[in-house]
Order: structure tokens, then C-alpha cells, then sequence
């Protein structure tokens, strides 16, 4: 299995779609910053990321400090760091004024439509709620907006059918629906990612831009395949089909940091997810990410999550049944225009 294949396996995500849009020109509104609605959107969530998917006409997304983005029908937009945004049917316009953020999320999918009257834009928002170690390794190196056309893919007219249907089927009395819409969601952030990995740019870094390397990609798929294993560089390197220097040079400048390091990274995330969602004990859990003694994985964690893994998994616990015991928003029916 590879290294993305593996840490999408390995790592929790949840995703929705919240918004379903029909817009008429001239038109736009304001996204606010990620983090403010991820109380909202997913209660808990360390990190939101926005993405919007275009399904008819076309449009502009603005984001500060850069100039705006064309996007026509079936491309997909990413807001890697959750920033502020406007998405508008030309640069420059005015936001139109919505009801409040709880209000219009109250009930997801939200159904919008208003405008001018003229051309027709459909699009729709969702998000991708993770672990902030998970962001920080799988987003490093992008830029703040990331846009790929899916229609280009061979999963693109699947994915868009998939979408209006569930879509649809949200909207039905049948159950299930949301799920299959924030299943949907993942699986539609996830061929952005590939997608995007395969675009080839002169001077790309990032974690992505290693996985698509040869040389470090290779080291990348054994790490992740054999994180117990005792890895040394001489030996990565070689089953890497590379040497020594070639791969400390190349992974430090796309990954950010050495083959050692990250692997130690990246047992600290399986260790997180095993104690989150296991109740497999410490020697265990120690032992399956590649330590020889609890007490050495006890130290290890607590130097990257500032709490030893007992105390952590206690508190991560705490949080989920204190979330369990929050009651469902209200599902007004706000009149919003915009979000």
C-alpha cells in the first residue's frame, strides 16, 4: 500500500457538503475563516479545511493578497488553510449580507439561491475536518488555494453524479442520505489530492510532492508500510534503490525534515490513533509503533503532544463523551442568502 493510500487508512477524517447553491450574476458572498465555523461544522475538529466544487456556469474565487481565480464547471477549489474568502460571478463585487453562521448551518445540506437574474452558477461547499499533525503533514508545502478540474479525471463524472444524487437524497425521507454525502466529501478531497499531486511544477514541495517523487516516494511507501520496523538510513536507502546522500538530500528539501524524523512523526500519529480508537494497552500500542518499552514510548509521545498517552487517551475520551451529550442545533428554517 502506498504512503497516501496508508495514512488516509490510518488517519480519521470527516467530511461534509453544507451548501447547495444556484446563484444568478451578479452575485457573491463571504466564506469567514475556517476556524470560525468549525465549531459549527464539526465540533472538536482541530483543523477545517473548505473546499468548493463548480457543477454549472462559472465564477471567481478571491482570496487576499492574491489575484482572483477563474473556475469553470467541474473544477474543485481548496482552501488548504482555511482562510477568509469570496466566491462572486466577477472580481470585486460586493458580499451580499446573510443570516447568522449557526443559522444557516443549522440544517445541512443548506439549499441557496438568490442573485441578479442572470447567468446561472451551481456550486457546491463542503469541508474536511482532521488531526492538525495530519494537516501539517499532508498540507505542507501547498499554497493557501489549490485548484484542480476533476472532469479531466476518470473518477470526475462519477463523482459529480454521485454528488447530485446524494444530494437529492438528502433531501429525501430516506435515511442515510447525510452520510452518504460526507462520505462523498472525502472521497472528492481525496482525488483533489491526487489530482493535484500529479500535476508536475518546477520547485513543488511539500509532503504530496514527496509522495510523488521516485526516490522519496519509495522511502515514504516503506516507512508507512513497516513503521515498527528499525529503520536505519543505510537500509532505507537501499531498499529505496538509492543512496545514503541522494535520499537525506532529497527528502530533507521536499519533506522538510529527515527520513528519522519523520518516521518518528508518523509513529507518533499511529500511536494517537490507536489510543483514540483502540483500548489496546500502552505496552501494546508501544510496541505495534515500534518502541521496545513503554516508558521510552511514553517519553517519545509526551515530547509531541505535551501530555503522557494515558493522560492524553483520558482526555480524548472525556471530549467525545461531552460531545455525545451536546444536543442537535435547532433546525430553523433561516432565510439566508449567504455564508
Amino acid at each position: 500500500m502506498d504512503a497516501l493510500s496508508e495514512t488516509l487508512r490510518v488517519v480519521r477524517l470527516t467530511g461534509a457538503i453544507f451548501i447547495n447553491g444556484r446563484f444568478t450574476a451578479p452575485w457573491c458572498y463571504q466564506s469567514p475563516r475556517a476556524d470560525s465555523a468549525a465549531p459549527l461544522l464539526e465540533p472538536l475538529a482541530e483543523q477545517v479545511v473548505i473546499f468548493h466544487m463548480i457543477t454549472e456556469g462559472e465564477c471567481w474565487a478571491e482570496l487576499a493578497d492574491t489575484p482572483p481565480v477563474h473556475l469553470i464547471a467541474g473544477d474543485v477549489i481548496v482552501f488548504t488553510r482555511g482562510d477568509a474568502h469570496r466566491m462572486a460571478s466577477a472580481p470585486g463585487l460586493m458580499p451580499a449580507t446573510g443570516g447568522r453562521l449557526d443559522q444557516v448551518l443549522a440544517r445541512r445540506p443548506r439549499q441557496l439561491s438568490y442573485g441578479g437574474g442572470g447567468a446561472v452558477t451551481r456550486l457546491i461547499c463542503g469541508y474536511l475536518a482532521c488531526d492538525h499533525r495530519l494537516a501539517r503533514l499532508m498540507l505542507a508545502g501547498l499554497p493557501p488555494l489549490v485548484k484542480v478540474n476533476v472532469r479531466g479525471s476518470n473518477a470526475g463524472a462519477w463523482l459529480e453524479a454521485s454528488v447530485r444524487y446524494a444530494l437529492a437524497e438528502a433531501r429525501s425521507p430516506r435515511p442515510g442520505g447525510a452520510g452518504v454525502l460526507a462520505k462523498l466529501a472525502e472521497v472528492l478531497f481525496i482525488e483533489v489530492l491526487r489530482l493535484h499531486m500529479n500535476e508536475r511544477g518546477d520547485g513543488r514541495t511539500g509532503w504530496l510532492a514527496g509522495v510523488g517523487d521516485r526516490v522519496v516516494g519509495a522511502a515514504l511507501n516503506l516507512l508507512h508500510r513497516k513503521p515498527a520496523h528499525p529503520w536505519t538510513l543505510e537500509e532505507l536507502a537501499r531498499d529505496a534503490g538509492t543512496s545514503r546522500s541522494v535520499l537525506a538530500d532529497r527528502f530533507q528539501k521536499l519533506v522538510g525534515s529527515s527520513p528519522m524524523q519523520y518516521l518518528a512523526q508518523w509513529r507518533m500519529l499511529l500511536a494517537s490513533n490507536l489510543l483514540r480508537h483502540s483500548h489496546a494497552p500502552l505496552a501494546q500500542v508501544a510496541q505495534e509503533v515500534g518502541y521496545q518499552t513503554d516508558t521510552a514510548f511514553s517519553r517519545a509521545f509526551h515530547r509531541e503532544f505535551g501530555l503522557p498517552p494515558a493522560a492524553w487517551r483520558r482526555g480524548q475520551l472525556a471530549g467525545a463523551t461531552a460531545l455525545e451529550n451536546v444536543p442537535p442545533p435547532a433546525t430553523e428554517n433561516a432565510q439566508a442568502e449567504a455564508v
